[in-house]
């Protein structure tokens, strides 16, 4: 998807909370310490390559060198150039400073919610895009759920996401985050 097609899904979006929601969880890629501590992962049979590439090039473009992924494969190819050769046993050093992506469009099998608390237990900060899976966001300090049904796809999310990920500015305050709640929460505001 090209930044013409992720302007349009913006303006197709807008006033549905899901630009907040996908930009809030972009921002928080961000708080990732070293470059190679984003690191992002998928099931067995679903590898997030599309993400991985898009924050590969949102790094590079930003200036942001702690965008810079990494992407853990459940069985990578001995043959495959190193940076496709890490294997999921690399969360096992994850540790604080360092982000883990998880990205599951189905229910996440045992053994990546298995490895996914064990790095939340050693201080890695979980962030995810998934379908529903009421375990995998339990375990994430960071979660958006796209539904089957309704106006975002699981790929129209990953592509907003990363694009947040990669544009200038800074995380909201704790003030502009609590008058968001309180609109979402009593509705528009009278100001003086």
């Amino acid at each position: 998807m090209d930044s013409g097609s992720v302007a349009l899904l913006r303006e197709l979006l807008a006033g549905t909370g899901w630009l907040e929601r996908t930009r809030e969880l972009g921002l928080a890629l961000r708080a990732t310490r070293s470059p190679g501590g984003l690191l992002v992962v998928g099931t067995p049979d679903d590898e997030p390559w599309h993400v991985t590439a898009h924050l590969a090039d949102e790094a590079r473009y930003s200036g942001l060198p702690q965008l810079t992924p990494t992407l853990l494969r459940w069985s990578p190819p001995p043959d495959a150039p190193p940076h496709l050769r890490v294997g999921i046993e690399r969360l096992e050093q994850a540790g604080r400073g360092e982000t883990l992506f998880v990205l599951s469009e189905q229910q996440a099998p045992v053994p990546l919610l298995e490895r996914v608390n064990d790095a939340r237990r050693t201080g890695a900060t979980i962030l995810a895009i998934e379908g529903g899976d009421r375990e995998l966001a339990g375990l994430a300090h960071d979660a958006i759920e796209v539904p089957r049904e309704g106006p975002m796809t699981f790929d129209g999310a990953q592509h907003l996401v990363s694009a947040a990920a990669g544009e200038a500015g800074q995380r909201p305050g704790l003030r502009e985050r609590l008058a968001r709640l309180l609109d979402k929460v009593s509705g528009p505001r009278l100001t003086d």
